[in-house]
């Protein structure tokens, strides 16, 4: 039933009386605080913002589904996530099945924050999320903006609104949105101005936009809905489906999570996957693994005919199978991300996180434990891994790309049938080959690989194959053999290299003949010295000095930059060597992968 009516701040107090929930089947909170600044300017500027689809809950059913609480303080890494609300016994309940984010955008705008991630900060560094609130710009020009924004909004924190304000108090007075939700009009609207520390200049421009504020959030009926009654759990998804899988912000993962949420009957699906999520992230040196891997790793690994994210995929038989074996899926999993993570990767260099799922079904089908990580009787089954996923990862073309479900679905059968005693890495790549995505590499490819620069994520992934016996499980770095920072300009013209040349000797720095793996403690004592002059007082020994530059390829190290370019040629020539052993059979990863594993 079509019904009008309703202001902003009514919704805002059904919301925090917990009269208006989140079911089951919903999604993240995914905008931006520039969506939500958008979001703002077109209710002040009167336009229309969609019509809102309700689910009634009668009292006798409320206790029957899981209900949670729209987010108020966003928090990036500590509180992305819905709140659950436990049981609520024998409330009406009005459940907010279509407009979701718009309406979690007005509570964190009027009632809560957001604190987002800084760019080029560390995610363990609390400072790096900023605690910010929306605020108005109650002395901005009313005009067009870039976008036709007539008001000026902006998250901002307390200190950022008054660094502003007090640069620029003729054109800038921030005021924190929430504040209106308590106030009332006329004397007190007057006051809050006052507080702003605005003159009488100014006050008649800055009243005149608050007022607006006010009418939009208080006084307009500006909330329309849809109300559907229906007690039915399965029509009320359907309706769910077809209102959001046509909708371009709402990624069909997300879609899907939500059916499987609705559908769990003793385990709480989203915070399982979520808290799964989390974990698997958190393991080294950080992944960046998202709910879409755990959902497609659910239905490889429960056997579900096809691994494709199709609704008819997330039934109730499925999803009931994907619930009773949940708990071996998600040890599978986080097996699979610390073996993953022993071989040295992390979420900078793990290109395709699809990689990994015919390795957690391998390890789900055998029954694998922590025992699988360092016990020798696995030796040979973790190299045979390692090199097959380093491959697989190596293809500039992409293995993890289009046609990706059928594939999976391949290399399912191919483990279910030939992956009894062992990892089956040569009949895995002869199934991958057969459909065009060969783990064999040709010359050019190998030239390519040759050429890579030190920012592409395959360099690790390709060092780690050929000199297999650096320790990956201590910290690392891929070092430049001859440091940048004896490669600036200044330093090339002041060694007589001529500026025609400058140019192509400093991107030969920074490609893989300059590049290895060194244990972090080590490359951090070489710094910027000459590769030759370091290595000579490091290895004091001629025999460790030697047995260095063997394991690595290193061939006529520099002393200076002069020697640069003899240096590059014969290591370009010694790793093409190298990389033809390691890479150019056709078929075998695992033979491949084991030529050079240090039996110490």
């Amino acid at each position: 039933m079509y019904q009008t009516g309703g202001t902003i701040a009514q919704v805002l107090d059904h919301i925090e009386k917990h009269k208006y929930v989140l079911p089951a089947i919903q999604r993240e909170f995914v905008w931006s605080p520039e969506q939500i600044s958008r979001f703002f300017d077109s209710i002040m500027q009167g336009y229309p913002f969609g019509t809102f689809l309700f689910w009634r809950v009668e009292p006798e059913n409320s206790d029957e589904f899981k209900f949670y609480d729209f987010v108020r303080d966003y928090h990036e890494r500590d509180n992305p996530h819905c709140p659950e609300l436990g049981l609520l016994p024998n409330q009406q309940l009005t459940a907010v099945l279509d407009g979701q984010q718009r309406m979690t955008a007005l509570n964190i705008a009027l009632r809560g924050s957001l604190a987002l991630k800084e760019p080029r900060r560390w995610w363990t560094n609390p400072d790096a999320f900023p605690r910010r609130q929306l605020h108005l710009n109650l002395l901005a020009e009313e005009g067009e903006g870039e976008q036709g924004e007539a008001y000026a909004f902006r998250f901002l924190s307390d200190n950022e609104a008054r660094t502003r304000q007090e640069g620029d108090p003729e054109n800038q007075a921030w005021f924190p949105v929430s504040r209106i939700l308590k106030m009332s009009d006329g004397p007190a609207m007057m006051e809050a101005l006052q507080d702003q520390g605005l003159g009488d200049r100014n006050l008649r421009r800055a009243y005149r936009i608050l007022d607006r504020l006010y009418r939009v959030i208080h006084t307009e009926k500006s909330i329309a809905y849809y109300e559907e009654t229906s007690q039915d759990l399965d029509k009320v998804l359907n309706i769910f489906i077809r209102m959001n899988s046509g909708g371009t912000a709402l990624s069909y993962s997300d879609l899907l999570l939500s059916i499987a949420v609705a559908q769990w009957r003793n385990k709480d699906a989203r915070r399982e996957i979520h808290t799964l999520v989390d974990e698997m992230n958190q393991i080294g040196d950080r992944f960046a693994f998202t709910h879409d891997l755990i959902l497609k790793a659910g239905l490889m690994l429960t056997d579900i005919g096809s691994v494709g994210f199709k609704v008819e995929n997330f039934n109730h038989a499925n999803m009931a199978k994907l619930e009773a074996a949940w708990d071996g899926i998600r040890d599978a999993l986080l097996l699979t991300v610390r073996l993953v993570e022993s071989f040295g990767f992390n979420g900078q260099t793990i290109r395709a996180h699809s990689a990994i799922l015919p390795i957690a079904y391998y390890l789900y089908r055998k029954g694998a434990d922590e025992r699988f990580l360092t016990q020798s009787a696995y030796r040979d089954d973790r190299e045979a891994i390692r090199g097959w996923l380093v491959r697989s990862l190596l293809k500039a073309s992409g293995i993890w790309g289009s046609g990706l479900d059928t594939l999976l679905t391949a290399l399912r059968a191919t483990i279910t049938n030939e992956g009894t005693d062992a990892f089956p890495a040569q009949e895995l790549g002869t199934v991958m080959a057969r459909r065009g995505k060969s783990l064999s590499f040709e010359r050019d490819e190998i030239e390519e690989l040759l050429d890579m620069d030190y920012g592409d994520r395959r360099v690790f992934a390709l060092l780690s194959l050929c000199y297999p016996f650096v320790d990956l499980r201590n910290q690392f770095h891929i070092d430049h053999v001859f440091p940048r920072a004896l490669a600036t300009p200044a330093r090339l013209r002041r060694a007589g290299i001529s500026e025609e040349e400058i140019p192509e000797l400093r991107a030969r720095v920074n490609r893989l003949p300059n590049l290895q793996l060194l244990e972090g403690h080590i490359n951090e004592e070489k710094q910027a010295k000459p590769p030759l002059v370091w290595a000579r007082a490091h290895f004091a020994d001629e025999r460790q000095f030697e047995g260095y530059c063997a394991r690595h390829d290193l061939v006529d190290l520099p002393s200076d930059v002069t020697e640069f370019d003899n240096f590059f040629e014969k290591r370009r020539d010694a790793l093409r060597e190298r990389i033809q052993t390691v890479l150019g059979q056709a078929a075998g990863a695992g033979e491949a992968a084991t030529e050079y594993v240090d039996s110490g």
